[in-house]
């Protein structure tokens, strides 16, 4: 059997593997991430996130505390910190939030934060001004790198994944791919996303 035979028939393997993979699909609510140095500013004599609920990914968790993010138009309040400490500092709203407090957030990927606008952070013992890291976040799916190899998949591609909700059936694209040894496989989209097909933790997606 030459090359290109053997291309074609590796080709219409990973297709139909992928059709029938199901992907939990989880929605994002707003939260916040914070650096250890912005966290302790913000809650002096504490050092450390306490664990409110484990997350989807391992080592990922929703922490007790919360802080109110205020922009040039108006605030939003009890927005979550999630664990653990990052490198940098960042939130993440959906669209429709950051018109409501008036800023222009950017859809990026979470950590690609240069050039995004800032925002003030509120405590119950004080105020810190970011001066970068506010976006939506761009649609993706966590996986791990053996998951990905079986599916012909590398960190950065590009998918369409169609869901069903209750009564409304989308088709998100341009979703990124995103590998890790600790991921699991889980495709996260955020509220104004969900809202738009009805989706809840409960709905499935697959790769078209």
């Amino acid at each position: 059997m030459n090359e290109a035979a053997v291309k074609t028939i590796v080709t219409r393997v990973l297709k139909n593997l992928k059709s029938i993979v199901k992907i939990p699909i989880g929605v994002s609510n707003r939260h916040v991430h914070l650096t250890e140095a912005d966290f302790q500013k913000l809650f002096p004599g504490k050092k450390q996130l306490t664990v409110k609920k484990e997350l989807s990914q391992p080592g990922q968790f929703a922490a007790n505390e919360s802080v109110t993010v205020i922009g040039p138009k108006g605030e939003i309040g009890k927005l979550r910190i999630l664990g653990p400490f990052r490198s940098n500092s960042q939130v993440e709203l959906s669209a429709t939030d950051a018109r409501t407090i008036g800023v222009k957030a950017p859809i990026r990927l979470s950590g690609d934060i240069s050039g995004t606008p800032g925002i003030v952070l509120r405590s119950p013992y004080g105020e810190l001004q970011l001066e970068e890291g506010v976006i939506v976040a761009k649609r993706h799916i966590h996986m791990s790198e053996n998951d990905a190899s079986l599916l012909g998949l590398k960190q950065g591609d590009v998918v369409a994944v169609e869901a069903s909700g209750d009564g409304r059936k989308i088709v998100f694209n341009d979703v990124v791919i995103r590998t890790g040894s600790r991921f699991n496989l889980e495709m996260h989209i955020d509220t104004d996303e969900a809202n738009a097909g009805n989706i809840t933790s409960a709905v499935i997606g697959r790769f078209i």
